[in-house]
């Protein structure tokens, strides 16, 4: 291999190329498309690794892309992923570029991971520094959380070997530009359930003769929120949250049933069988005592995000060597959000991290912005995790 770049010349190369891949970006945020229907994106991810000069792979797991690329004779491989599907929500921002399609946004930002990664291709394209195979992963649906299992399904790691897989998200309120890593459970588990709470309609002026469904399901949302309180040990973290609830249609009728929706977040599976079970019972149990009953209809998620510990400490300290101490943060708070990377990370030991995009809207916000100014440095840090990964020196692979 030729003298590897050091960080000012890495940097300054990359930087050569962020004005082409904020017009990409911005692009991909005009054209937004749902989970399952990245076509258009997936098309444009395809046309430009060929271009590079990569070995291009359409159709992984549905509408999933996978570019592989090979340098030397070095044996190992590593996993890069970015997520490419926008969100079911109406922008609102007033941004020049903003979605030509009512009711679909990049509100999460997969449009700027995805460039992030297109900027690290680019790159590693016409790198020398690296001897072994970079599967750079374009993933579908992960806002559905079904994307990273359906491609797994489709033989991702049989069909593209990888000895350690990596992601990344951006997260508001992070300082930007500096990547944040997490030892452990990252991000939560999710689980989603339905509540019918089943009465007996009647008139609004003769509720003793009904029995009542909204003050039932009234008193099934407070003892809810005991679950966490009472029912987790205070070391542990879950979060159980009524995201809705749709019950009758007059002032004076008395419905027949209110139906209600929930999320749980939890990171370990003890915590996650436990809340569950907890909810269940409480639905039945406060459904029964008013005389009514609860139907529970509970829909798995995925499980948490959970780093591997030789991954992370291996791209903190990639990342610390070329940003600067400064610039990472070594140990994040995990996230209370879910990732369907944690099918990724069971299949193969890796890591989750996350870049900081500053002050602004919230991730899934109909006003959120995705930050370009971080599209450099993570885009550096995915190239010098490659190289540094795939190096003939023993030393530096081990750091």
């Amino acid at each position: 291999m030729s003298k590897v770049l050091d960080r000012h010349e890495l940097r300054g190369t990359i930087a050569g190329f962020v004005d082409d891949a904020i017009a990409i970006r911005q692009d991909l945020h005009r054209h937004p498309e749902l989970s399952w229907d990245e076509h258009r994106t997936s098309s444009r991810v395809a046309e430009l690794l060929a271009e590079w000069g990569f070995h291009v792979t359409t159709g992984v797991g549905g509408t999933g892309v996978v570019g592989t690329l090979r340098r030397g004779q070095g044996t190992r491989a590593i996993g890069i992923r970015a997520d490419m599907d926008a969100l079911p929500i109406q922008e609102a921002s007033d941004l020049d570029f903003a979605s030509v399609h009512k009711g679909r946004m990049h509100a999460c930002g997969h449009d700027g991971h995805t460039a992030i990664l297109l900027v690290a291709a680019r790159y590693l394209a016409e790198s020398e520094h690296f001897s072994g195979t970079v599967n750079l992963i374009f993933q579908p649906a992960e806002e559905l959380g079904q994307g990273a299992r359906r491609m797994i399904e489709d033989g991702l790691f049989e069909r593209f070997p990888c000895d350690a897989v990596y992601a990344l998200h951006n997260w508001p309120g992070v300082p930007e530009g500096k990547l944040g890593f997490v030892d452990g459970p990252a991000m939560a588990a999710v689980d989603w359930l339905a509540i019918r709470v089943i009465g007996k309609g009647g008139h609004g002026a003769a509720p003793h003769e009904a029995v009542d469904p909204v003050v039932v399901a009234a008193h099934l949302i407070t003892a809810l929120q005991t679950v966490v309180s009472r029912s987790v040990a205070p070391l542990d973290s879950a979060v159980v949250t009524v995201g809705a609830i749709h019950g009758g249609d007059a002032a004076n009728v008395i419905p027949a049933a209110v139906e209600m929706k929930l999320t749980l977040r939890s990171f370990r599976e003890e915590v996650r069988d436990a809340i569950r079970g907890r909810v269940i019972d409480l639905a039945h149990r406060i459904a029964a005592s008013f005389g009514a009953t609860a139907e529970v209809d509970v829909k798995p998620g995925f499980p948490s995000v959970i780093n591997h510990p030789a991954e992370t400490a291996f791209a903190r300290d990639v990342a610390r060597d070329l940003l600067g101490e400064d610039c990472i943060i070594s140990n994040l708070a995990p996230r209370t959000a879910s990732e369907d990377f944690a099918y990724m990370l069971q299949a193969r030991p890796g890591s989750f991290l996350f870049v900081g995009t500053g002050d602004g809207e919230p991730l899934h916000s109909p006003r959120y912005r995705f930050n370009d100014a971080v599209i450099a440095p993570a885009a550096a840090f995915w190239a010098r995790l490659v190289e540094t990964y795939l190096t003939d020196n023993p030393e530096r692979a081990s750091a």
